[in-house]
């Protein structure tokens, strides 16, 4: 028997503690790995090409790169235990080299490099299998964060095998849910300032307010489009406030008060842009049978009409183009028609056509109603607890609103005219009368609230006939009046009582029977004629827009106009009409 030549135990030692290598996975397409050791009956040179084949064609392919840290392929810790056991095998494979000698590499099973590749190749194939279940896991752990918000910046790459497969699933889902998540993040949490652009959206907000406030609405506008951060800052109520005081109807008075803080001051400024340019939607809010003459008045969410002898009380609905039908509270009293109302201190004072002057309690049923005037009363003002009023009977009274003294009349003041308007000035000292200008040159006419005595006249040059049926104190020193000569008249006691500061003439010679102001530049008249009602920009002397709401066989005054920043409500001869800017 010949016996082993020297060395080829120790060559034989090192591999059987090495062992087969596990199979590696080839990719996508599937191959069967080659073992690392071969079997009883195999070569060492068929080994070799067997080996050399595979390498030459995953060369080939571009892959088996190992320790590349995404998903499917070994990390840069997994890689080091892969590392270290082809640095042992190497150790093994040197000294069984230089225990067996030259010529002895074919009985050996190959070199140590190609032993080394072997080893990692198969554990390269392990981690790989091990990388898919991980690749699974990870992929649900990504979609639960994409589900909550709080998706990670770092996505994981494609992988080998079986492991890519399962990530390229979970990318494209996650592509779709991470959409939505941005959408739905952007409602619920405020948008972060930009960190990269442009150094001006890196100083503070309270520089970039000043900036921002130079621009116009323009500009503003494709400022928000820029990002969500953007849209937020811009949304600011001090940037839109400058633009705001100088729009139609955006709540803003002369002086700047703000009459609706509760809505932001930018959609203020978007509604008025239709009241600008005349874009709104007409609709008819209540009907009744005959002709009546009536009068109305706005309280927050609700609508106070008179119909015939009655008052009734509507609430509006959330859109504000529409009422409840069944009214809340119905108020009578008087004989005969009301012919005028007004809403103070939660009492409805009501003067009507029987001489009489209804007091009401809005949210009870209290009602008390005493004779003033020898003739119907045409007008009723109440301020500070005292109520003036006005006949046809040419006259003008005082009465106080306490309850022990209701009907106990503090002045009687003789105007010479029938009095068909009146107003009580804003500091409680005085009061003015709108008369018919028949008896008197002037039908404008300044009383003192203390005394009844007469303060001053405004105007000289009035036509006779050219009665006032509607005035009204914009500030103490500042007030409108229209009436029979076709004209609104602004005055300002400051400036003169002789001559009016502007005037808008209607442009078709027609009574104005009530006019209304948002207390800065938009002013609205109702005509005698088809019910036009008409829009002014007190900044011009042109009507700005024409709204006619009755047609030539059902031809009516606008008796009573009142508006809102977003809806004009117009009371005619049948019914009442409503004008929607909101939603044109």
């Amino acid at each position: 028997m010949v016996s082993p030549p020297p060395g080829a135990a120790a060559v034989a030692r090192p591999r059987l503690c090495v062992g087969p290598a596990p199979r590696p996975l080839m990719g996508s397409q599937g191959r069967s790995g080659i073992p690392g050791n071969s079997g009883p009956g195999e070569g060492g040179e068929t080994r070799e090409l067997q080996e050399a084949r595979v390498v030459r064609g995953k060369r080939r392919k571009g892959k088996g790169k190992a320790g590349a840290g995404q998903g499917g392929r070994g990390s840069g810790l997994e890689g080091k235990p892969v590392l270290q056991k082809a640095q042992e095998a190497a150790g093994s494979g040197t000294e069984a080299e230089a225990g067996a000698g030259p010529g002895q590499d074919s009985e050996a099973g190959g070199s140590v490099e190609e032993e080394a590749r072997s080893i990692v190749k198969g554990d390269e194939g392990s981690v790989g299998a091990g990388k898919e279940a991980q690749g699974r896991h990870d992929g649900k752990e990504e979609e639960r964060r994409v589900r909550t918000g709080r998706r990670e910046d770092a996505r994981p790459g494609k992988a080998q095998g079986q492991g890519g497969q399962a990530w390229g699933g979970i990318a494209g889902t996650g592509a779709a849910m991470a959409a939505a998540a941005d959408e739905e993040a952007a409602t619920r949490e405020p948008a972060a300032r930009p960190a990269a652009g442009p150094a001006l959206w890196r100083l503070p907000e309270e520089l970039l307010l000043l900036i921002c406030s130079y621009l116009d609405m323009r500009a503003l506008g494709r400022l928000a489009q820029v990002c969500r951060w953007l849209r937020r800052f811009t949304s600011c109520d001090l940037l839109w406030r400058r633009i705001a005081r100088a729009s139609l109807n955006s709540g803003f008075t002369r002086l700047g008060t703000d009459l609706m803080s509760n809505v932001p001051v930018k959609e203020r400024v978007k509604v008025s842009q239709n009241w600008r340019l005349g874009r709104c939607r007409e609709g008819i809010l209540l009907k009744w049978r005959c002709s009546q003459m009536p009068w109305m008045q706005l309280e927050d969410d609700s609508l106070y009409i008179s119909q015939a002898n009655f008052i009734l009380a509507y609430k509006f609905r959330p859109d504000g183009a529409s009422l409840n039908r069944r009214p809340l509270g119905v108020f009578a009293g008087h004989d005969e028609d009301v012919c005028h109302f007004v809403l103070a201190n939660s009492h409805i004072i009501s003067a009507g056509g029987d001489g009489k002057i209804g007091v009401h309690k809005i949210h009870s049923t209290f009602t008390v109603k005493y004779s003033a005037h020898e003739q119907e009363v045409n007008c009723v003002d109440c301020k500070g607890g005292i109520i003036v009023s006005g006949s046809r009977d040419r006259t003008a009274k005082v009465w106080p609103l306490a309850s022990g003294r209701l009907g106990q009349c503090l002045h009687t003041i003789q105007t010479e005219d029938r009095v068909w308007s009146i107003a009580v000035s804003p500091l409680l000292s005085s009061f003015v009368t709108g008369t018919a200008c028949c008896g008197h040159f002037s039908p404008l006419r300044i009383w003192d609230l203390n005394s009844g005595q007469l303060m001053t006249h405004l105007g000289s040059d009035f036509p006779p006939g050219a009665g006032v049926l509607d005035v009204m104190y914009e500030t103490p020193s500042t007030l409108l009046s229209c009436g029979y000569d076709t004209y609104v008249r602004y005055w300002d006691l400051r400036t003169s009582v002789r001559k009016c500061v502007m005037e808008w003439e209607e442009p078709h010679d027609s009574t104005l029977y009530c006019l209304q102001t948002d207390g800065n530049h938009l002013l609205a008249t109702g005509s005698s004629y088809y019910g036009v009602v008409r829009l002014w920009d007190r900044r011009q002397r042109a009507c700005l827009h024409a709204f006619p709401l009755t047609s030539t066989p059902l031809s009516s005054p606008v008796y009573c106009l009142r508006f809102t920043t977003k809806h004009l409500y117009a009371a005619l001869s049948y019914n009442l009409h409503v004008l929607d800017f909101q939603n044109p």
